[in-house]
């Protein structure tokens, strides 16, 4: 059985299994207060080109979702975020179990718009009941998106000045930022996000590493206390030189670092699976140039395939027509894409 359902099916890159063994008996503080963390904080700070950035280390993107929301949040407020938005569809309640109120919007492909912002928040403050609702008080997108899309620079700059104009901190997802920042589609670099975004990440998980992300936080509003929330969120590893570890090994080496050649490969694959469902003829639910692709297939085709494959059944699109996902990722093997066009 070869498997696309998903992006984290695989251990880590073998450069960062390297690394931790060749530092395994080295002592060093506990929580992310090492050398190794430090070395990583100063790679991305580069990177990012925000010399005053925060950078913290949590071990997985539940617990980095639900931190950073409830840090930013006051008690009545909620986040805004698209319909199909993973702090609203795939984090089992976790921002509702903070106390917080996730503020759904509508899409068809994953964003939502500065417009679509700005009409919520008018909406909320021309009630005349408004103190009744809960209060918009941050945004939240992702990018990549749910749906494998992907924001310009343009939607980016709009929704940062429509945030900033209302007040509303904006928080961006990386969970996927890799395979973002590869596609073929994309025009922000990594120092477009940290200047337009109040808060964002930089996923390990999904992107090479065994576990972990990296925040990043610029509005020095956020930045008081934000490591009393990740203890008591469960997000802070006791062993944090482990996170630092792997974050130095992805991003060390400039723009052409070891995280962004993986997430060029997964790209790659990707996209030449996309090519040979349209070129079978094939409708795609969304048009993505990430990793992620959304195949509508007959019922009989998607019944073969799962002989062989492993993916995720997204939705029914008819009687005899089903959307599937397939994720290519860090370490997909070429030939395991060529099996699945062969069996197409």
């Amino acid at each position: 059985m070869i498997h696309f359902e998903c992006d984290y099916t695989e251990g880590c890159h073998l450069a960062i299994l390297e690394k931790l063994a060749e530092t395994n008996e080295e002592q060093t503080s506990g929580y992310g207060l090492d050398p190794h963390c430090d070395h990583a904080r100063a790679i991305i700070r580069s990177l990012c080109k925000a010399p005053g950035a925060d950078v913290h280390f949590l071990v997985g993107g539940t617990q980095t979702n639900t931190t950073v929301i409830a840090s930013v949040l006051r008690p009545y407020q909620g986040a805004l975020c698209a319909v199909t938005g993973h702090i609203n569809v795939h984090e089992t309640g976790a921002i509702e179990a903070t106390g917080h109120k996730v503020l759904p919007l509508k899409s068809t492909d994953g964003k939502i718009t500065a417009a679509q912002i700005q009409e919520t928040y008018d909406a909320h403050y021309h009630d005349s009941e408004h103190e009744h609702t809960v209060q918009p008080g941050m945004v939240y997108i992702s990018q990549s998106t749910e749906n494998g899309t992907i924001y310009s620079k343009e939607e980016l700059q709009n929704i940062s000045e429509t945030c900033r104009k209302c007040g509303l901190p904006l928080f961006l997802d990386g969970a996927r930022l890799g395979y973002a920042l590869a596609s073929p589609k994309n025009d922000l670099t990594m120092a477009d996000i940290s200047r337009l975004c109040d808060v964002f990440y930089i996923g390990g998980t999904k992107v090479g590493a065994l576990f972990g992300e990296a925040v990043v936080i610029t509005n020095p509003d956020l930045k008081p206390d934000f490591r009393y929330m990740i203890k008591q969120r469960g997000g802070m590893l006791a062993k944090g030189r482990l996170l630092g570890i792997q974050f130095e090994t992805l991003l060390e080496g400039g723009e052409d670092n070891l995280y962004s050649q993986i997430s060029k490969h997964a790209l790659d694959l990707a996209l030449k699976l996309k090519e040979a469902f349209l070129k079978k003829g094939y409708r795609l639910l969304f048009d993505s140039f990430t990793n992620q692709q959304y195949p509508i297939l007959p019922d009989t085709v998607v019944d073969e395939l799962s002989k062989s494959f492993t993916f995720s059944t997204w939705s029914k699109v008819d009687d005899t027509h089903t959307a599937i996902r397939i994720c290519t990722s860090w370490a997909t093997k070429p030939e395991a894409v060529d099996s699945l066009i062969d069996h197409l």
